[in-house]
């Protein structure tokens, strides 16, 4: 395991050269759409009580009519599309899926309950080319509303760390109506013990807006950020988002869905996102730049309080590219008032080479070869 846990970071290099150039060509130009969901069935394996987003019955979408929509998606210029559902590993010709958003140079994800994963089809998933799982798991041990837990899971996570090639994390859940909030420390735990990437998300109404925390899961959020490392997204997001949400206040931010990020369902018809489906609604090959254009700025009242965190990652890119100053200082906020952001070394250098110096002077010949240099590396003009 601990092989095949170094495989996967010399991997990783590959990915996150993706994932540099996706972002540099994000904050490049605002015209296209950075995520798409898309659904290859709604149909589940599981019933879980709390969710709205499954049915028992439907057919999966018919394998063309998914290879038209990925091409339109790729033809709007669309950097991440993730499969959801339903469950996607139900669809019969999911790999061939992931081969065509590779086909285009995007990057493909999956969200996965993880019933289905076995070792052999973990290497299907390697082969198609793969690049990022995500398990969300409820609870240690199954109960009446959630049956997504890490006594049922273990060994398709043991399976994960011993044979996949591409990233995964495993996400756990706080708030009003779980049970056992510790457990969402138990599950981060184990995943962090398996080399896994972990996230914790505070759960949701029906329509995706917040329910505040109560006392015993504020405790266990807290212990969970204390002992994971979360990365440059995460740790953003943690200061930007989630404290806002773990405290039950709202957030005041442009939510850029139906422009940036998309939520495509198995008619084929763009909505805002998973709690949000009638809007547009639109069908995606009707779909326009004049569509991005009109709901990159049109204000969503479920935005204050929602809790859908991909719809955030999204919107924290144009935050950095409208006003790349304030939004590191937001990201990185000073230990103490007065105090100097607390950037990686990484976003530092970065920021030197890219955003004209404070005082106000020509950026040096130096910046100027070391910036165009990366703008190269990346593809970027």
């Amino acid at each position: 395991m601990g092989l095949r846990r170094t495989f996967r970071r010399i991997h990783s290099a590959g990915r996150r050269y993706h994932q540099a150039r996706m972002i540099a060509r994000a904050l490049k130009s605002r015209r296209h759409p950075i995520l798409a969901h898309i659904i290859p069935t709604r149909r589940c394996n599981l019933s879980c009580a709390y969710c709205n987003e499954y049915d028992k019955v439907s057919s999966p979408v018919p394998t063309a009519e998914m290879l038209r929509r990925i091409d339109l998606l790729a033809a709007l210029g669309t950097e991440i599309i993730t499969f959801s559902g339903g469950e996607p590993l139900l669809h019969p010709d999911l790999d061939k899926l992931i081969r065509r958003i590779r086909g285009h140079k995007r990057i493909a994800t999956l969200i996965t309950n993880g019933y289905l994963l076995s070792p052999e089809r973990i290497r299907q998933l390697n082969r198609a080319g793969l690049e990022h799982l995500q398990i969300s798991i409820d609870n240690v041990d199954p109960d009446e509303t959630s049956k997504k837990s890490l006594k049922v899971l273990d060994k398709k996570l043991e399976w994960l760390a011993e044979y996949a090639d591409f990233d995964i994390n495993i996400n756990s859940v706080v708030g009003a109506g779980v049970k056992h909030p510790e457990d969402a420390l138990a599950i981060t735990r184990r995943a962090l013990e398996l080399g896994f990437e972990t996230t914790v998300g505070t759960i949701h109404d029906h329509k995706g807006q917040l329910l505040p925390l109560p006392d015993a899961d504020r405790a266990v959020y807290d212990q969970i950020q204390k002992e994971r490392d979360p990365g440059f997204w995460a740790f953003a997001y943690e200061h930007i988002f989630q404290k806002n949400l773990a405290a039950g206040h709202p957030n005041d931010w442009q939510c850029r869905a139906g422009s940036r990020y998309l939520y495509i369902c198995e008619d084929g018809l763009v909505h805002y996102c998973s709690q949000q489906r009638g809007y547009p609604a639109i069908p995606l090959e009707k779909y326009s730049a004049e569509d991005l254009d009109r709901e990159y700025s049109t204000k969503k009242p479920c935005a204050p309080y929602c809790t859908v965190s991909c719809v955030h990652r999204v919107a924290m890119i144009d935050m950095f590219r409208d006003d790349p100053r304030t939004a590191l200082t937001r990201f990185f906020p000073p230990a103490e008032p007065g105090a100097p952001p607390r950037m990686p070394v990484v976003v530092k250098i970065l920021s030197s080479l890219f955003l004209p110096p404070q005082d106000g002077r020509p950026q040096s010949a130096f910046g100027r070869t070391m910036a165009g240099a990366v703008k190269r590396v990346l593809g970027i003009r």
